[in-house]
């Protein structure tokens, strides 16, 4: 009796052995639901399809099929609102499926954008073109020497060392860090503003104009960036930036950090410059701080699993009102809001999101932003 009970049967034995292919091989998580019985979901945004089921719930025919697509589509659609994502191609696994089902033939079946395979033996998943071509190493991975208990602990101790792996990950992102740089930053920007309020002159060498009254000075673009019309808007930003900034320097770190923000700066000013259009001065650090924002979003987005609901009730309305309030409120250079959120969110493609972005994509964020800030640069000084 107590031998037995070390045995899988060849179900429970598929569903382990995939579970432990799609974690510790192909990076996806588990998605924990409530009131779902006999089936294990698993996301990984990066892949090709981003939800996994594994369904071991008895399917005994054409309706009760129809019904789980139903249900699924149904918690995929709930999925996507956590994680703001659009799409979500997901791909269901039966183990489990009687011969009454006649609407499932072998390879990928499609029903209602939901994929669909049968898997009855671990000789299925080998003969599976389909699964193969998607996850060319699943045919490898079903491979053990190890029977019974001895296979069951061997899956159990990969997938634990795989998921402590994946914490530490979380761990060491989300973790608090003192936010120095923001402090060194804020510091600039009050010795910035004492210098305007004590010496007169210092104010008017160091403000933002457009480039038939630049004279060389270039450095303007960048050091317009630490000043401020008066203590209000002086305060507004620095209390914005003591907000946001520990978020970013914590997320991305020190020396990721410290570029976005001059880069979102320069960025923002040149925008400025280039639809402004007059001699009206322009200072300020909301730039560089919008470049924040989309720094944070587009950080937010890759790790949408932990950030997804901040992203829709917190960081996406607070861009779009500032936005709207730089349209509707006189005296506010809103060209240096857009110009410095889209230089953070190209500086953050290009520096790249810690354990979520590939070479390919930071190299192409870096070719975005020179391209972006070409551009930029042309633009503001055409004819000068």
């Amino acid at each position: 009796m107590q031998e037995q009970e070390l045995i899988m049967n060849e179900a429970d034995e598929i569903v382990m052995k995939l579970l432990h292919f799609f974690i510790t091989e192909e990076g996806y998580n588990p998605i924990i639901l409530r009131g779902v019985n006999n089936e294990i979901w698993l996301e990984n945004l990066q892949s090709e399809y981003k939800v996994v089921r594994i369904v071991s719930n008895y399917i005994h025919n054409d309706e009760q099929l129809k019904y789980d697509i139903l249900k699924t589509k149904h918690i995929v659609n709930k999925i996507k609102q956590k994680t703001f994502s659009f799409r979500l191609p997901t791909l269901s696994l039966f183990v489990n499926m009687g011969e009454n089902v006649t609407k499932m033939k072998s390879g990928n079946n499609v029903f209602d954008h939901v994929s669909c395979v049968k898997i009855d033996s671990m000789n299925d998943i080998k003969k599976n073109k389909f699964l193969n071509t998607v996850f060319p190493l699943i045919s490898q991975d079903m491979n053990f020497k190890e029977k019974g208990m001895a296979l069951f602990v061997k899956l159990t101790n990969d997938i634990n060392k795989k998921n402590i792996t994946e914490a530490k990950k979380a761990d060491d992102v989300f973790q608090k860090k003192t936010p120095t740089i923001t402090y060194i930053l804020m510091a600039i920007n009050v010795l910035f503003f004492l210098g305007a309020r004590f010496f007169p002159n210092f104010l008017e060498n160091f403000f933002l104009v457009n480039a038939a009254n630049m004279q060389g000075q270039w450095y303007r673009i960048l050091t317009s960036a630490f000043l401020h019309y008066g203590f209000l808007h002086f305060l507004c930003n620095m209390y914005a930036l003591y907000v946001i900034g520990p978020q970013i320097e914590s997320f991305l770190g020190k020396g990721k950090y410290i570029f976005v923000y001059l880069i979102s700066a320069i960025t923002g000013n040149l925008f400025s410059m280039t639809f402004m259009g007059n001699n009206q001065a322009s200072l300020g650090a909301s730039g560089a701080i919008f470049g924040l924002l989309g720094s944070l979003l587009y950080f937010g987005y890759h790790y949408r699993v932990y950030l997804g609901n901040i992203l829709k009730s917190q960081i996406i309305p607070l861009i779009l009102l500032n936005l709207l309030l730089g349209m509707v409120v006189s005296g506010v250079d809103n060209f240096a809001h857009i110009g410095g959120l889209i230089g953070g969110v190209l500086a953050t493609i290009a520096v790249g999101v810690k354990y979520k972005s590939t070479k390919f994509e930071e190299v192409n964020g870096f070719v975005a932003l020179l391209i972006f800030l070409g551009f930029l640069i042309f633009t503001a000084f055409r004819g000068f």
